[in-house]
C-alpha cells in the first residue's frame, strides 16, 4: 500500500497483479488506473472514477499518486495513453521530466 500524503481515510494500493492502482476511501474503491507496464515504461492507460464518486478530483488524486510512486522507483518512464493522464500532465509540468521520449 501506498500512502498519499493529500488526506486521511485515503489508501492507493498499486495492485500489480492486475496492472492497476486502486484509490479507496474509507475502504470503498473510488478510483482505478489501469497500466502496462514492460520494465522500462508504464503506459498508463485508462483512468476511471466509480460513477457515484465522480466530481470530487479522485482521478487527479490517483494519477498523482501513482506518478509520485513511479518517480520514487526512479526505474520507469511514464506513457501517458490515457487523455486524462496526458491532461494530467499538462497541468502538473514538474513532472513531465518522467514522460517517454520519442
Amino acid at each position: 500500500m501506498i500512502q498519499p500524503a493529500y488526506a486521511s481515510g485515503f489508501e492507493l494500493t498499486d495492485e500489480k497483479d492486475a496492472s492497476r492502482y486502486t484509490l479507496t476511501r474509507d475502504g470503498e474503491l473510488v478510483s482505478v488506473l489501469d497500466y502496462r507496464d514492460d520494465g522500462r515504461t508504464i503506459a498508463l492507460t485508462r483512468a476511471f472514477t466509480i460513477p457515484k464518486h465522480r466530481g470530487h478530483g479522485y482521478a487527479a488524486h490517483i494519477v498523482a499518486g501513482a506518478v509520485d510512486d513511479i518517480e520514487a522507483r526512479g526505474d520507469r518512464q511514464v506513457s501517458p495513453v490515457c487523455w486524462y493522464v496526458a491532461d494530467w500532465f499538462d497541468a502538473n509540468p514538474g513532472k513531465r521530466h518522467l514522460l517517454r521520449r520519442g
